[in-house]
């Protein structure tokens, strides 16, 4: 089946369904198999040609976005989205009949998934990939098929094709069976939560919040990229630049990640000793040898000397691309000098990435994650822009959903329930920290829902360390105090300076509704209410 509502890449499908035939044609087992195609379906066509071709293999090309579904067209001829419920809701239908589904379209996996607790094999796409990946892959599953295999060795064998094809996306296609559905394993079983170094997590809980992974993946495999991710404290920064790490390992690039908050005073004296810092540090992490003194000469200013040791060194000595990950960036705002110099040098390694020449090809191996918390803009000059190229991730709070399958993580949410969940998201909202830190405690402790969300805006509370920190930090701003002080007591949204408003945002304490500020949930309320006040 192929469905292309937007009108996009129609000679990627065309030629896909001629490979499929010729590679089916030409097999030894090709009297087993009959082909049939509908294309330019509709979503009312899907149970249609379903019931006129019994198929045992569906293949669909298409587009996919993730959690939003498979698009289609309507019958009055708009865009449509189907969900993955919906999907699975109609295979459910023709289980016994349909033994294997492939969703050859982007951001498919999800819509895999739930089609796989009916289906046998499932094939879905984790992120984007490009036409000619999934031309090839489609090539190797179905000669495969023709050979005679079986749907895993053909899922392998598509794989393999991608990456022999040069194309770095072979880890795309993921293949879900209902076995390993019906029966996961302790890691397929968990999801993870977000910040482990942040927040002193200790699981490896992590909640996806669709579409910023899948956005982040597909960023990171272009070339020269960056990716700027920026939110207050304890919202899972570092839990997504260490997925974005894991991710691109897994494509087959070098890694390096330079946590700032590791770096010795003596280091942060000078741009000198920061900068050579970094080039030692990312030198130790892919086991090279430091060559400072081969590549740094005095003539030269500090950052054209950095600038000189990745290009001359590193870049031209490692194969694959490199993805850098700066982590608690922030740290840089207290030493002016140097996060002037280096911004300016972190800007020019990414137009360096964007150059054609000789040079630029060398520098369109570096793609760059710089992680840094919102908090610290309380003390800067707003007019004192951070650093800012690239792609801009802010990480919003989860939806119920997400924290949902929080409470799944921990094996709560029976425990606890959807009303359960409604009330503590009543009163922290989707804060990642304070949903996590709720649930750890009431799995390690033995301690009722009722009790925790009672004692939570006081001193005996779980929040009392998190509350006293955002507490300090007001006490020493008294105009964010005031203000703020405002906002806790209002019954209704508060109009507050856009200088201070940006500036509470930052610190994760308001939410905007137009231009006014309301808390951010109802726990800061109570508990700034009882601290503001005296």
């Amino acid at each position: 089946m192929s469905a292309n509502p937007l009108s996009t890449s129609r000679l990627r499908l065309d030629e896909e369904m001629r490979e499929i035939k010729e590679g089916l044609k030409r097999s030894k087992h090709r009297d087993k198999y009959i082909i049939n195609t509908a294309e330019a379906v509709r979503y009312r066509d899907i149970h249609r040609a379903i019931l006129d071709y019994e198929p045992q293999i569906i293949h669909f090309s298409g587009h996919g976005a993730g959690e939003e579904g498979l698009l289609f067209e309507s019958e009055a001829g708009q865009t449509r989205f189907i969900d993955a419920a919906a999907l699975a809701q109609l295979f459910q239908l023709f289980s016994e009949q349909v033994e294997c589904v492939v969703l050859n379209a982007c951001y498919s996996e999800y819509q895999a998934k739930e089609i796989a607790r009916h289906i046998n094999y499932v094939v879905g796409m984790s992120n984007t990939i490009e036409d000619r990946a999934a031309l090839e892959f489609a090539v190797g599953f179905y000669d495969a098929l023709g050979a005679g295999k079986g749907y895993k060795f053909a899922y392998e064998l598509g794989r393999s094709l991608i990456k022999i094809a040069g194309i770095p996306q072979e880890l795309i296609p993921q293949l879900v069976t209902k076995d390993d559905l019906q029966a996961p394993s302790e890691s397929q079983s968990q999801v993870e939560l977000p910040d482990t170094a942040d927040n002193n997590f200790d699981t490896d809980i992590y909640i996806n919040r669709p579409p910023i992974e899948t956005k982040c993946y597909e960023t990171i495999l272009h070339t020269g990229a960056l990716i700027r991710i920026k939110a207050p404290t304890k919202m899972g920064k570092t839990s997504l630049s260490e997925n974005l790490l894991s991710y691109a390992s897994e494509q087959g690039y070098a890694t390096a990640k330079l946590d700032l908050k590791l770096a010795d005073s003596s280091v942060l004296d000078n741009l000198q000793s920061f900068l050579q810092w970094l080039c030692a540090d990312v030198s130790d992490s892919l086991d090279m040898e430091t060559k400072l003194s081969e590549h740094w000469e005095d003539i030269y200013g500090l950052n054209k000397n950095c600038t000189r040791y990745f290009q001359r060194y590193l870049l031209t000595n490692i194969e694959n691309p490199l993805v850098l990950a700066i982590d608690n960036f922030e740290l840089l705002f207290e030493y002016p000098d140097i996060f002037s110099e280096f911004s300016k040098l972190l800007r020019s390694w990414y137009e360096k990435a964007k150059q054609g020449d000789k040079i630029g090809n060398i520098w369109k191996k570096m793609r760059l994650i710089v992680v840094h918390s919102t908090d610290a803009y309380p003390t800067l000059d707003t007019n004192y822009s951070p650093f800012n190229v690239g792609l801009a991730v802010d990480l919003p709070e989860f939806t119920q959903g997400q924290v949902e399958a929080v409470a799944r993580g921990y094996h709560l949410n029976g425990k606890v329930g959807e009303q359960g969940v409604n009330q503590l998201m009543e009163l922290v909202g989707g804060h990642p920290y304070l949903v996590q830190q709720a649930f750890s405690n009431l799995k390690n402790k033995q301690t009722s829902l009722k009790q925790l969300l009672q004692l939570a805006p006081t001193e005996q509370g779980i929040y009392a360390n998190h509350l006293r920190q955002l507490l300090w930090n007001l006490q020493h701003n008294p105009l964010l105090k005031d203000a703020y002080k405002k906002v806790v007591m209002a019954k209704y949204p508060v109009p507050v300076d856009s200088e201070v408003s940006f500036k509470l945002q930052s610190l994760g304490l308001v939410k905007l509704s137009g231009n006014d500020c309301i808390p951010s949930c109802d726990l800061y309320k109570q508990y700034f209410c009882a601290r503001l006040v005296a």
